[in-house]
This record gives structure tokens, C-alpha cells and sequence, in this order.
């Protein structure tokens, strides 16, 4: 029973998080609730006839031609078009990317522009050109301490649509407020945009794309899985686009009719719907810092997805932040964290290392049992009770601690793996970047089959060598073939670690040494009470 016990435990970590790593997160289930959901397939029942789409004349105004205005603040700089009233650019200045740059969120405004607005799902209105209210709006926005907000407003009307928007911002926020007054148009939509909120396409460890809130349960959508046309109703509290630690979101703050994700040329489309009138809108395009965004109370912090485990991931997580501020490194703070989390099993640890020393001693009489009753399995069953019930032994002992760990794992596991406080932090020697790999051996050549391409450092290496010295001092019970087939388990997750962040592999290195003071000291414990 032991042996299956830590084979399944084993093979359960292997698999879990190779598929974590190796594939983005699939879709959670979605609650049907038919009071509040409404999914519709586009082969289902003939939708409504809808109007026809508004020809929209051009305006003519003072603004004919396109013109941007900048706005500047103290966390962003953006572009901002009368093109749709839209945005055209979009960087946040306390964030770098690799090149040192400021981390972009809006390169170009994409198939649909952000905040496109129109009677249908096609936001007839992007292409319009709207014109700014007031010459005093005509010049660029910059905020500071000095001038801490601003507004900004655009006006079109033409073939009986009037629409103005007012965008206001703030020096000190990634909050922007926008107020559409919507009239002549029989639906009025608005969209987050196609491209607005991801500056890092190609991470596939997380979930990238649309994200959609419906009470509490976040729902996620790629390209590949969208195979029709999807509608919520009823409790939407924001749509956004998502990257692994950015995001741009829009929060309603006036009512809407539904929440609508489709495929346009292969990319997915997130959107709202509400009635002309007056229509009231949060848009916040900027980190992933969970406690700013809880403090907006509006349910922006579901954006931060600390996974199944996230009852336990969020108290850990405010631990680690205080750490942080106590000595003001986060490589320290996982140091501080890992050893506060092995404290509460070290009496089960204790107790599980010192069962599993039991089953090793008996193990040449469980293996005269098994020769002996090969043939009636019954009868083996109950000699081999009768083993554990003589010796008291348990043989489930050696595997409890491990199996209760298993959930603060996972949890510390969903931290290391999105928290944005990590990224770009030091740690100490040659670990510059707690979110990236270890790199200083550089990467092994894309030629090799399989493993082209991973990053080498000592910090993956040494987490394996000392998974291997903790498995050789710890009892099994195993047979032979069955452990040597566990002996390949470091390597295995040697090879799974190397292009792991620096802060996780960090995490488990100090799991692994603390481990192996541990069982040090049960064995020398065992040994005395023996002699």
C-alpha cells in the first residue's frame, strides 16, 4: 500500500506540474446557473432580428482630420486618438521590459481599437472621426502633484447619433473614468479592445487573452477553445485582456445587458452591451498588484489568479509581502517563508520519517510474505496486516505529511509563479531576477532533442543534487526496480526546474535542505534509540 501511495504521489507531482508549466491553464468550468447564465452557440435558436447597422456620416467640425493628444502621469503615457475616441498607445513608466524600455500595453490599436464603441458587434463608430469638445482640450495632458487630474472630451454626432465621452484621469492612479452619453443608436457596445492589456504574448505557463468576472468566478477564453460565439448575463462585474502580470480591464459602473466573446480573424473579442443613455465605465490598464486593486473595491483582484489553493495562497502571500518589508528582499522573504511554512510539520515529519524507518526494517519479512502468498492474495493481504499490527506499523505514516503539504505547495507554487513583486527583483550573487530563470551557465543548444533552449544556472542544479541526497537518506520500502525507477525523479525535476523562476526553485531548494536536516536528525535519533 505504501509503495502505490508514493508512486501515485510521486507521478502526481511529476505530471502536475509538467502540465502546468508546459500548457496554459484550460478554461474552469463554467457554474450553470439558468436564472444568471446564458451561453449561446451560433448554431442555436435564430437570434432576434437586429437593426441595421448606422451608416455614420463624417463630421464636420473643426477636428476633420485625426488628430492625438498625449496624456503623461506620473505611472503612464498614452495616446489617445479622436479616431473612435479611442487610444492608440499605451506604456507604463514604472515598468521595464528586457531592453530597458517602458513596458508597452498598446503598440497599435489592433483589429479593434480599445474602447470602440458602435451599434453592433462590429463598433461602426471606431472608424468615425469624433472631434474634442473645448480648444482648451486641444493640447497634451500632464498630470502631476502640482495638477493631479484632467479631462478630456470627445464629442461626434451625424446620421442621428450623438455620442460624447468624457475620459478623466488621474496623476497618482491607472484609473481612467469614462462617461459615454449615448443617443440614436438602437444598442450600444463598447469593447476592451483586441490587443489593449498584454505585453507578453508568448508566456504560456498562465492563462493570456480575455478574462471575464461573473460574480466571483473568473472566466477564461483563448483562441483555439473559442469555437463559438459565448454570452453571460446577469452580475458582470469587469472584461479585460490578461497577460501574466498586466492587464487592461473595464469595470461597469452603470448597468449592462450582457457580456459577449466571439472570434474575429482568429482573435478573440471581449465586449459589452447596454442601452443608450448615459453609461459609466472604470478603465484601468496597468500591473497585476493585488492590493491596489483590492483597495478600488470593485473586483479587479480577481485578476490575480491564485488558483484552487487561493484560501490558503492569499494569507501566505500577505506574509511574504511583509517579509519583504521587514529586511527588503524578496529572495530572503522566500527564505523567511519557507521555513515558517515547515514549521507546523515537523511533528508530523518527524513522525512520517520514523514510520518509514520502520517499514525499511521490516522489509525483508514483507518481502518473505510476498514470495510465500504470491499465489493466494488474500491470504498475503492479511499476513501482511498482521506485519504491520505486530511491528505497529503504518503504512500509510510515511505518506501523510506529504500528502497535507501537497496543498501549501500548490498555493506558494501559484504565488512564485505570478506575483509581479517578483519580477525584475534581485535576490543576491548572480540572481538578478526572482521571476526569471537562472541563466548564468546560459542555455543548453537548441539542437538537443526535447530540451533545446532551457536556461542553466546552479540554482535548478543544486535543487536537484540535493532532491537526490534527501531521497537516498529517506527509508523506503520500495523494491529495487521500483526504486531505482524513483531514483530518476531529481533528474526528472532537474530538467523541469531549469527554466522554472529563480524564486521557485529557490523555494524548493530550501524545502529540499531543510528536509534533509530533518530526516539527519530523525536518523540519528532512530539509530541511538536502537543501540
Amino acid at each position: 500500500m505504501e509503495k502505490r501511495a508514493l508512486v501515485a504521489v510521486a507521478i502526481s507531482f511529476a505530471i502536475l506540474l509538467i502540465y502546468q508549466y508546459f500548457f496554459v491553464k484550460p478554461v474552469p468550468p463554467q457554474k450553470v446557473q439558468k436564472s444568471q447564465v446564458v451561453e449561446q452557440k451560433s448554431e442555436s435558436a435564430p437570434a432576434a432580428p437586429q437593426a441595421p447597422p448606422i451608416k455614420v456620416a463624417p463630421v464636420k467640425s473643426i477636428a476633420s482630420a485625426e488628430r492625438n493628444i498625449r496624456i503623461e502621469t506620473e505611472l503612464y503615457s498614452a495616446v489617445f486618438t479622436t479616431k473612435g475616441a479611442t487610444i492608440e498607445r499605451y506604456e507604463l513608466k514604472k515598468y521595464k521590459d528586457e531592453d530597458g524600455n517602458d513596458v508597452s500595453l498598446l503598440k497599435n490599436p489592433g483589429i479593434i481599437p480599445p474602447l470602440a464603441i458602435g451599434s453592433q458587434d462590429d463598433f461602426n463608430l471606431a472608424d468615425v472621426n469624433f472631434h474634442i469638445a473645448s480648444p482648451g482640450n486641444m493640447h497634451d495632458i500632464t498630470l502631476d502633484k502640482t495638477k493631479p487630474s484632467a479631462s478630456l472630451v470627445f464629442e461626434y454626432t451625424g446620421a442621428g447619433v450623438a455620442v460624447r465621452r468624457s475620459y478623466t484621469f488621474y496623476s497618482d492612479s491607472y484609473k481612467i473614468e469614462i462617461k459615454d452619453e449615448v443617443s440614436g443608436l438602437p444598442s450600444y457596445w463598447i469593447t476592451v479592445g483586441t490587443d489593449f492589456g498584454i505585453f507578453d504574448s508568448k508566456n504560456h505557463t498562465v492563462h493570456t487573452g480575455p478574462v471575464l468576472l461573473k460574480d466571483t468566478d473568473r472566466l477564461e477564453f483563448t483562441a483555439h477553445k473559442l469555437t463559438e460565439s459565448k454570452i453571460y448575463k446577469d452580475n458582470l462585474k469587469w472584461i479585460a485582456q490578461e497577460d501574466k502580470y498586466f492587464f487592461a480591464a473595464l469595470v461597469p459602473l452603470s448597468s449592462v445587458e450582457e457580456a459577449k466573446v466571439w472570434k474575429l480573424k482568429d482573435t478573440p473579442v471581449i465586449a459589452l452591451e447596454g442601452k443608450p443613455g448615459v453609461n459609466k465605465f472604470i478603465l484601468y490598464a496597468g500591473p497585476k498588484v493585488y492590493d491596489n486593486l483590492k483597495a478600488m473595491n470593485v473586483g479587479l483582484e480577481h485578476i490575480v489568479d491564485f488558483g484552487f489553493f487561493s484560501i490558503l495562497a492569499v494569507p501566505l502571500f500577505w506574509v511574504l509581502k511583509l517579509f519583504y518589508k521587514l529586511i527588503g528582499n524578496y529572495g530572503w522573504a522566500i527564505v523567511l517563508l519557507t521555513t515558517l511554512v515547515r514549521i507546523p510539520f515537523i511533528p508530523l515529519i518527524n513522525k512520517s520519517q520514523k514510520a518509514m524507518k520502520k517499514m525499511q526494517a521490516i522489509q525483508p519479512r514483507m518481502a518473505e510474505v510476498k514470495e510465500k502468498y504470491k499465489k493466494d492474495p488474500q491470504r498475503m493481504q492479511k499476513e501482511m496486516m498482521e506485519l504491520y499490527k505486530t511491528h505497529k506499523v503504518n503504512p500509510l505514516g510515511g505518506c501523510l505529511p506529504m500528502l497535507l503539504q501537497i496543498p501549501v505547495f500548490f498555493a506558494l507554487y501559484k504565488i512564485l509563479l505570478i506575483a509581479i513583486e517578483l519580477r525584475h527583483a534581485p535576490f543576491m550573487l548572480w540572481i538578478k531576477d526572482l521571476s526569471a530563470p537562472d541563466t548564468l551557465f546560459g542555455h543548453l543548444p537548441a539542437s538537443l532533442p526535447l530540451i533545446g533552449g532551457f536556461a542553466v544556472g546552479p540554482l535548478p542544479l543544486l535543487m536537484g543534487l540535493t532532491m537526490l541526497i534527501q531521497q537516498k537518506m529517506t527509508p523506503t520500502s520500495l523494491d529495487p526496480t521500483q526504486n531505482k525507477m524513483m531514483m530518476f525523479m531529481p533528474i526528472i525535476f532537474t530538467f523541469l526546474f531549469l527554466n522554472f523562476a529563480s524564486g521557485l526553485v529557490l523555494y524548493w531548494l530550501m524545502n529540499n535542505l531543510f528536509s534533509i536536516a530533518q530526516q539527519f536528525y530523525v536518523n540519528k535519533k532512530v539509530a541511538k534509540e536502537s543501540s
